[in-house]
């Protein structure tokens, strides 16, 4: 019985490592959510907290309009945000 336990700790100790090498690393957002170009850091649409990036200004409606979708997507690839700043209005909420 001992050795039955010590097989299955040994398992869960091998099976977690392999889980914990196998999770995506974050990386930043260098492709845009909508068109998938290279993102223009100048334009961008900030949501809950969260800062995502897009290549052009016609991105900018179908981001405006489904922000959490994009950030959703984003983040299940990897993908770490920018933090978005705080504004007055913001704080104000």
């Amino acid at each position: 019985m001992k050795k039955m336990f010590a097989i299955i700790s040994a398992l869960l100790v091998v099976g977690n490592a392999i889980a914990a090498d196998t999770a995506a690393p974050s990386q930043p957002q260098t492709v845009c959510p909508v068109m998938g170009g290279k993102i223009n850091k100048n334009l961008f649409v900030d949501h809950d907290g969260k800062r995502v990036y897009i290549c052009c200004k016609g991105c900018l409606p179908k981001l405006k309009q489904a922000p959490a979708k994009y950030i959703s997507q984003l983040e299940a690839k990897g993908i770490a945000l920018d933090v978005a700043p705080k504004t007055a209005a913001a704080d104000q909420k």
